[in-house]
């Protein structure tokens, strides 16, 4: 099929049943090639109709502590200091690159939630 931008609720709906039945498709296929370029389609039209919320980066590590029952001092080996720990869970210090960058592995969160707190 040749697919074009999606603009309608039923293309957005046929692309994404085709990409379903696409999913397993194996690599360097046509069929691979056509579910790379639904996933692009599906994407363009997600950010275009729906807005998800922004989410804080602070209320993501505060719930992923709670989550797993973590206290402000088992960050220490990912963020330093008590001090630190502290000023960042508090608001009152920015969260460096380095320090998202080791609270996205450490606590598996997408990337593009530190993006919204800078």
């Amino acid at each position: 099929m040749n697919w074009k931008v999606l603009k309608t609720n039923e293309d957005y709906n046929k692309a994404s049943l085709r990409m379903m039945e696409l999913f397993h498709s194996q690599p360097n296929t046509p069929e691979h090639d056509e579910l790379d370029l639904l996933i692009v389609l599906i994407k363009d039209y997600d950010e275009k109709h729906y807005q998800l919320p922004e989410l804080d980066a602070l209320e993501v590590i505060k719930y992923k502590m709670k989550e797993r029952g973590m206290k402000a001092k088992d960050l220490e080996p990912i963020i330093g200091s008590k001090g630190h720990i502290s000023a960042i869970l508090s608001g009152k210090r920015e969260i460096t690159l380095k320090m998202a960058q080791k609270l996205k592995n450490y606590f598996n969160i997408p990337a593009e939630v530190f993006l919204h707190s800078a």
